[in-house]
């Protein structure tokens, strides 16, 4: 079953491949459904400039908001958490956390 995160930033994927080690994992697109000549057909999505992709608490990049499901980056290493805190400014909020654990 699909696991929603507790944090999750969006980025155009342009962004994304500024880095210079990133590698787009295509086997692993969003299932769309699509009506072509009257038929309901199913086909991958296709990573454009207009795209958008989210980076994970745990540094990984989805199609989607789910944690582990439709992952397009994983090649997680010191490099690209660097890329993403220095260059995209991702931080993941603590005040998010601890407020959720005081109400838990």
């Amino acid at each position: 079953m699909a696991r929603m995160g507790r944090y999750c930033k969006a980025y155009p994927v342009a962004r994304l491949r500024e880095f210079s080690g990133w590698i787009e994992n295509t086997e692993n697109p969003r299932i769309e459904k699509k009506m072509v000549d009257g038929k309901e057909i199913e086909t991958a999505t296709e990573l454009t400039g207009d795209s958008y992709l989210y980076l994970q608490e745990n540094y990984t990049v989805t199609e989607s908001v789910l944690l582990d499901e439709n992952i397009i980056f994983d090649q997680v290493s010191p490099e690209w958490i660097a890329f993403c805190k220095e260059t995209l400014k991702f931080e993941v909020p603590v005040d998010h956390f601890e407020a959720e654990t005081k109400t838990a």
